[in-house]
């Protein structure tokens, strides 16, 4: 019986050894989640009851827990609040009880604010993020913010957060576009705050894609550069990386980038757009062979903004604006034209939808020196500047009336 013990014990050792070697195993997807609530009274207790109960059934779906998937919920009010941390709660019903238990706080809605907390309080090394895995935001707002969210948001996504966009039914959708991932059709959701059942599962699968992509892929595709995201291969202990990159019409020219086991993401920058580029993801293990991943990108043609603003039809209260468009694959989504007095005062912003390269301002005060400013918005969530000095005319001043001279129908003081 001896042998067979032995010969037992060095086999459950090496299957043991294995299983380590192995990596993490294929059904537990690592990731951060957070949930971004907008907790504002913008909302009233009933839609923040009903948006409640989608974030608990959507987090009924997924894999969290020690080993797989962590969640946070943040509220967008006045001031962010943080219901609970990445890490507070080990099991996914403890994060289901703890998203129903959760008071609406009222207070403006300062989305820009809680994202810039998100960045630097929860997603950020210092703060316990978990370094090389997939990060994921879900915003759920009614479609209105008190504070810029462009700029917080692009922050976040340059660190390599996938964004999803759920809007209750109302919100420009050339923002909360510009907001969530691209592409926008896969991360933006417009859904009337009792049909949101309606999106749970697709959701779900588009949260588990981002969290745990099956191949090597690309995302944040823009005209300079992308980020590539690819499963857990090797670990820490197991491996290392070697990502090359280079134009496939120079493949000599080739980048060239170690990783450590651990990591499932990169991003490339400073390309050249509209540039096909070939990507190779080579694990180099000591325990096992693994095969090459390749991958052709091709950047976005440059985003260019809005140039040649022309000033034209200037009337005492109104000035019409012309620009030449950003034309062709990389054409915006659409412009803000945003009006104001040079010497102090109230602005006021105009919406111009994609495909129109003019617009009229109205509401202006005669004799008045203006700025204005044309932006692009596009698809990458970047934008795209230009500004113009403008004055109306001061024709609706009174004036003294001009002097009739003798034999032109006047009289003599």
């Amino acid at each position: 019986m001896l042998p067979w013990t032995v010969l037992g014990l060095a086999l459950s050792l090496r299957l043991a050894r294995s299983g380590a070697e192995r990596g993490p195993p294929a059904s537990a997807p690592q990731g951060d989640l957070l949930f971004l609530l907008d907790s504002s009274a913008s909302v009233s207790h009933y839609e923040f009851s009903r948006v409640r109960e989608f974030l608990g059934r959507l987090a009924a779906l997924l894999p969290l827990g020690p080993g797989a998937l962590r969640a946070s919920l943040v509220h967008v009010g006045s001031r962010p609040h943080t219901e609970f941390p990445f890490g507070q709660h080990s099991s996914g019903s403890a994060i289901q009880d703890a998203i129903h238990a959760a008071a609406q706080r009222m207070g403006d809605t300062n989305t820009g604010l809680a994202l810039a907390y998100a960045k630097e309080q929860l997603f950020a090394k210092a703060a316990g993020a978990r370094p090389g895995v997939p990060k994921v935001l879900v915003w759920v707002t009614d479609g209105g913010s008190s504070d810029p969210v462009g700029p917080p948001m692009q922050e976040l996504k340059d660190l390599g957060v996938t964004v999803f966009v759920v809007s209750t039914g109302r919100g420009n959708l050339l923002e909360l576009s510009a907001a969530a991932s691209a592409p926008a059709e896969k991360h933006l959701h417009f859904v009337d705050v009792d049909d949101l059942h309606i999106i749970t599962q697709a959701l779900r699968g588009s949260i588990l894609d981002a969290m745990w992509p099956h191949q090597l892929r690309a995302s944040e595709v823009t005209s300079s550069g992308f980020r590539l995201a690819w499963p857990p291969l090797l670990t820490a202990d197991s491996g290392y990386y070697l990502l090359e990159l280079a134009p496939s019409a120079e493949p000599g020219t080739a980048r060239r980038q170690q990783l450590p086991g651990n990591a499932t993401g990169w991003a490339w920058a400073g390309l050249d757009p509209d540039t096909d580029y070939d990507v190779a993801l080579v694990p180099e293990s000591n325990v096992r062979l693994l095969r090459p991943q390749h991958l052709r990108v091709r950047t976005l043609p440059e985003e260019t903004g809005p140039e040649r603003i022309v000033i034209s039809h200037a009337r005492p209260r109104s000035l019409r604006v012309s620009w030449a468009p950003a034309l062709g694959p990389a054409a915006a989504l659409g412009y803000h034209v945003q009006v104001g007095p040079l010497r102090g005062g109230a602005a006021q912003l105009v919406e111009v939808p994609a495909g129109r390269n003019s617009t009229t301002l109205q509401g202006l005060a005669p004799g008045t020196a203006y700025l204005v400013t044309v932006t692009a918005a596009f698809r990458s969530g970047r934008e795209r500047a230009l500004s113009a000095k403008a004055c109306t005319p001061d024709g609706e001043r009174s004036r003294a009336p001009r002097p009739q001279s003798p034999g032109a129908g006047g009289r003599e003081p």
